[in-house]
């Protein structure tokens, strides 16, 4: 393929008013709009601070901004690119979205947490968000450090990630989420909250846990709940939060000599062997692990605090050393595991089901990655704000439009419910960004019902080709 025509008489003109580059939101905010998001975060969000007005539209708009594939304040102003006044009322250029969101103060956050904890329990009443929440769901608890470069960032500080497999120390912002899932459906961000970043895993960690699983009841979760968390909450705070609100726990174990004494009374014929469906990656090993044998008893945790003390099942996996370290002088010490051939990975848990079952299922906590992949992706890409708080209430934004996405991939097909969050980069979302044309004549906003539902609880793509309607 070639050009016909020099470059100088080559000009590229966009003239036409009725053209939309982000049609694919109509029938998304039209579920939103259902959802209440709106009158939520009207009725909740209280700004005291000029330029806090008129949060029942803001939010909204931000929130409509990140879905179409905003990741800073400036990209807002994608809404009034082209028709979209056309189709939306009550939108706000980025430098007001940027002060309303500086205007906030850290009470303004929890509200704005409170909106996203409402929206999601409505969201989950008018599509299949969690598929067999009557029978099991997974309550995953889990944090990251963001990594930010401004100097006048507030709250910056080094903290812990991994990258690349290696844990390093970076400056940024901590963010502790959580999110919800079944064995058949994607996980939805439950809940964020942004945190200094140099602030320990478990700071607010079981006043957070506590409102996640309040979240999980407010979204219909009435079957077994199970809150999975890895050895940064293995504290006694933590795990009575669960006991105390009827959820199960599945922690993973830090290593001390107490535990390392009870794992080598298990007997030897106590070891099942088994096999993974996939390899998996040992970081300490550097090596594919393929099989593993699997052994349980049970440990009393937390006996210097009495009102934490809880005894449960202690479900061990060992994997055998690909180059056992056994050398001169090196044996294994009187009462304690042969950790000269072996590498034990324990969890403490009240999982009732059974413990081939049960250690499976906390190995599949690391489905929280994949919601902090999306969001991170996406609108998280970047904190966009010098102001604290006004990040904080991003990342609650950031999570709200994940979880409506979400809502309307699960209402439009099994094959759609599980858009990413950053559509206009990845490939499974670009069915939300279809480029349209609004057609005044006969352009109506109301999506039509389907015959036998109710157009409230269900997406209706109002794309055709090219054009609207």
């Amino acid at each position: 393929m070639r050009l016909l025509h020099s470059l100088a008489k080559i000009h590229a003109t966009f003239d036409d008013p009725n053209l939309v580059s982000r049609a694919g939101l109509v029938p998304v905010m039209a579920l939103a709009q259902r959802a209440g998001l709106a009158a939520l975060a009207g009725e909740h969000v209280r700004v005291a601070r000029r330029g806090g007005v008129n949060p029942q539209v803001k939010v909204p708009g931000i929130v409509a901004g990140m879905i179409g594939g905003a990741d800073s304040i400036d990209d807002l102003d994608l809404l009034r690119h082209g028709a979209m006044p056309a189709l939306f009322g009550g939108i706000r250029a980025p430098s007001t979205l940027g002060s309303f969101l500086r205007s906030f103060a850290w009470g303004n956050v929890l509200q704005l947490e409170k909106v996203s904890r409402l929206l999601l329990g409505e969201l989950a009443r008018r599509a299949p968000l969690l598929p067999g929440k009557d029978v099991l769901v997974y309550l995953d608890i889990d944090a990251c450090q963001r990594r930010v470069y401004g100097v006048t960032k507030q709250g910056a500080a080094f903290g812990a990630t991994k990258i690349q497999g290696k844990v390093v120390t970076v400056r940024g912002l901590n963010l502790l989420a959580s999110s919800l899932s079944t064995r058949t459906g994607a996980p939805l961000m439950s809940g964020v909250r942004l945190r200094g970043g140099s602030a320990n895993d478990t700071r607010g960690a079981a006043s957070f846990l506590r409102e996640q699983i309040g979240t999980a009841r407010d979204a219909g979760v009435t079957g077994n709940l199970i809150a999975r968390m890895d050895s940064s909450y293995y504290n006694g705070k933590a795990i009575k939060a669960c006991r105390d609100l009827g959820a199960c726990f599945s922690v993973t174990m830090r290593h001390d000599p107490k535990m390392r004494r009870r794992i080598a009374e298990i007997p030897d014929g106590e070891w099942v062997t088994i096999r993974y469906p996939r390899a998996i990656w040992d970081e300490d090993e550097k090596a594919w692990i393929s099989n593993a044998e699997v052994a349980e008893t049970s440990y009393t945790a937390f006996t210097s605090h009495k009102a934490h003390t809880v005894t449960a099942r202690m479900i061990v996996r060992r994997v055998r050393r690909l180059s056992p370290r056994a050398s001169q002088g090196q044996e294994v010490l009187p009462g304690m595991p042969d950790e000269v051939t072996y590498r034990y990975h324990a969890i403490f848990t009240d999982n009732p089901h059974p413990t081939l079952d049960a250690e499976a299922e906390h190995r599949d906590h690391a489905i929280c990655e994949q919601g902090f992949a999306d969001i991170i992706d996406g609108p998280l890409a970047h904190l966009p704000s010098a102001d604290f708080s006004a990040s904080a209430a991003w990342a609650v934004l950031a999570a709200i439009s994940q979880n409506i996405l979400r809502a309307a991939g699960a209402l439009a097909s099994l094959f759609h419910a599980k858009p990413r969050g950053a559509p206009p980069r990845q490939p499974a979302g670009r069915e939300w960004h279809i480029l349209g044309n609004v057609v005044a004549a006969r352009f109506d906003p109301t999506p039509p019902r389907p015959a036998g539902g109710d157009g409230a609880e269900q997406i209706v793509l109002l794309l055709t080709g090219r054009r609207l309607l």
